[in-house]
């Protein structure tokens, strides 16, 4: 039974290590985002408008 334990510790770590050289990797490789560039979000052109103008409060 310590043997496993010792083993699922090790591939957590290797995990975490893992994940943070590709958190580093997209940080440094990454694009940089200056003030009063435009978000672009893409969406699907037959989506529904829900911020369409309506009457009332809740429509």
């Amino acid at each position: 039974m310590k043997r496993i334990a010792t083993w699922v510790f090790y591939g957590v770590g290797a995990l975490a290590i893992g994940y943070l050289a590709l958190y580093a990797y997209a940080a440094f490789t990454g694009r940089e985002l200056q003030p009063g560039d435009p978000i672009h979000i893409f969406r699907k052109p037959d989506a529904p408008n829900y911020s369409a103008a309506t009457d009332g409060a809740f429509g």
